[in-house]
């Protein structure tokens, strides 16, 4: 049986600017790293130099979309003074993937601020969403003409919840009902990592995600404004909850869906042309199996990323998957995990979800934000050392899936 997937299909694979370009040091998490909060992410894969071969890699590996982030600090690295160097790097990043017929899905914020920016409050401040808006403003004058979907905020509820509920993540403020079990990622010096805990910071949490909606929107009305065109969305992180048949478990698992996907989707969708996907958890109450677990110590369920679909369908729009993928140091479950995951979407697609592509995290391995470089995500091996490049064997059983288009059993 083949499982074929609708023309114009997006296959591909992502990466996030601080991750992968290297030398970015006057943004949040590079002044943490100093601090000695989290690791140094320093040179990383030097994406930043060697994107034209890094793209001549996801050619060859058969992708014909590929997800990246532009650096906001790169952009404005003084508040209100733009950097016209930096965008004509991203012109000529998007540029390179034009030329390989692969298409840009591009991310315009992707977890990283500004130093200028979060040194003085960041998304706490009340003008928050204004200066968010007059850099989306100054990048889609610039690159409009050049792109086709854009994301204006990656997992807005992850990154409230990592930098002010759980602390791990700059500003690294902790909600005190969190426990000192989960507390922390980050392996290194304890106590300089150690987060600033408050019962207040469980109120200013909600204040940021206020804020981040509100930067949504005016970025969305800023891109309508200046490139029409422009497929628009906002990337959300869905959990796929479910339950056994017992009545506190069903509703523990509704209560969960509203507060980690819906609280966030229902105020964004209509300020929305689609919506980005990112999945990594499926979460059951009662008569839950025992799963293998990824490097992250998460449980191995890639076919939930059906339910997450689900989730989302509803809303009516189209959907792109912007992230899915594993830690897998040695590669010996990536092949399968991409496979049932791309059934899974297969059979949402046949329920009638509009899923226009699918991007795998990571295209090649990078820094794992507080957990440094020892998380594997990457279809591409990189040895840190001398930054070689080398495809796994998963890479190939995802280039089969793209050169058919889909699945054939």
């Amino acid at each position: 049986m083949k499982k074929t997937f609708p023309n114009g299909f997006y296959w591909g694979a992502a990466s996030a600017s601080y991750q992968v370009e290297g030398g970015i040091e006057n943004n949040d998490w590079a002044k943490a790293a100093r601090e000695g909060r989290v690791p140094v992410c320093g040179i990383t894969c030097d994406h930043y130099h060697r994107y034209e071969s890094d793209f001549d890699l996801a050619k060859e590996l058969g992708h014909n979309a590929h997800r990246f982030s532009i650096e906001w600090a790169r952009i404005e690295p003084e508040e209100g003074k733009f950097n016209q160097e930096a965008i004509e790097h991203y012109r000529s990043v998007l540029q390179a993937l034009r030329v390989r017929n692969i298409t840009p899905l591009v991310t315009l914020w992707h977890f990283t601020l500004p130093l200028w920016f979060s040194e003085r409050g960041g998304f706490e401040r009340k003008d928050a969403p204004e200066i968010f808006a007059r850099y989306v403003e100054f990048v889609v004058k610039e690159l409009g003409s050049q792109l086709v979907v854009v994301s204006t905020i990656n997992e807005p509820v992850v990154y409230a919840g990592l930098g002010w509920l759980k602390g791990n993540w700059p500003p690294f403020k902790q909600f005190n009902f969190v426990t000192e079990l989960n507390q922390l990622t980050y392996s290194g010096d304890r106590e300089k990592a150690r987060p600033n805990r408050s019962f207040w910071n469980a109120f200013v949490y909600f204040k940021v995600l206020h804020n981040l909606v509100k930067a949504h929107k005016k970025a969305y009305r800023m891109i309508k404004k200046h490139a029409p065109h422009i497929d628009v969305n906002i990337v959300h992180h869905v959990v796929a909850y479910d339950a056994n048949h017992e009545f506190k478990n069903r509703l523990r698992a509704k209560l969960q869906d509203w507060f980690v996907n819906r609280l966030l989707l229902r105020r964004v969708v209509r300020f929305s042309d689609s919506i980005g996907l990112n999945f990594y958890h499926y979460v059951k109450y009662g008569d839950r199996p025992s799963y293998k677990k990824t490097d992250m110590g998460w449980e191995m369920v890639p076919e939930g990323i059906y339910q997450a679909l689900h989730v989302l369908k509803p809303y009516n729009l189209p959907i792109y998957i912007c992230e899915a993928g594993l830690a897998d140091h040695d590669d010996s479950d990536r092949a399968e995990y991409i496979t049932k995951q791309v059934e899974a979407t297969w059979r949402a697609i046949q329920d009638g979800i509009d899923v226009r592509g699918h991007i795998y995290w990571s295209l090649f391995d990078n820094y794992e934000w507080a957990l440094g470089f020892e998380k594997r995500f990457g279809l591409i091996a990189i040895d840190y050392d001398t930054l070689k490049r080398t495809p796994r064997p998963s890479a190939y059983v995802y280039k089969k899936i793209i050169e058919d288009n889909g699945l054939i059993e």
